[in-house]
């Protein structure tokens, strides 16, 4: 049985970890389908699992950053270079990018929020997959992916949440910080 303290130890140390740390040492298809099977268990209201995943590797990072760096080009002209040019290359430097999508269902008569909720806990499950096996990951939402319809050839009761890139590191990841529960918690007890 898992023990609390390993689980304490896995949620702290879970990082965003961005693709100018990432070394070119490739992600086995076998684990990025071990970080997605840990997504699907996810806490989803009436077993929706709305939940849904495109992996972009290889080729595609490239397509995938022309389009992230072209579109925010386009939206403002004057998008200074150094932007244009972390926007196009942030995917080449990924091992993969998972665009995480959601699937409405409209007859489980769900507020879109529970929806959301369901999603962003399985990104959750993603990220704490990815601490465990020591790659580096982040959850990332341009415009430009949430509003990428076409590009990622949606259906019309599916939307893009954003971009989760992941890539294995040689960095040294500072430890993380939060403030104490003092000032987040009442507890009610009569």
């Amino acid at each position: 049985m898992l023990q609390p303290e390993h689980l304490s130890v896995l949620i702290r140390n879970r990082r965003s970890v961005f693709p100018a740390s990432y070394n070119d040492r490739p992600i086995a298809r076998e684990i990025v389908e071990a970080v997605l099977d840990n997504a699907q268990w996810a806490p989803t209201h009436k077993l929706t699992e709305p939940w849904r995943f495109k992996v972009f590797s290889g080729k595609a990072l490239e397509r995938l950053g022309q389009y992230i760096a072209n579109y925010h080009k386009e939206k403002d002209p004057s998008l200074p270079d150094i932007k244009y040019q972390k926007m196009l290359k942030n995917p080449v430097r990924s091992a993969c990018v998972i665009a995480i999508c959601m699937k409405r269902h409209a007859d489980a008569n769900l507020p879109e929020w529970e929806e959301i909720a369901a999603v962003a806990c399985a990104v959750q499950n993603m990220w704490l997959t990815c601490t465990a096996y020591g790659i580096g990951s982040y959850w990332s939402s341009p415009s430009a992916i949430l509003n990428g319809q076409d590009f990622l050839q949606l259906a019309e009761d599916e939307r893009c949440l954003g971009l989760f890139y992941m890539g294995y590191y040689d960095a040294e990841i500072p430890d993380g910080k939060r403030t104490g529960l003092e000032d987040k918690v009442v507890w009610i007890e009569e």
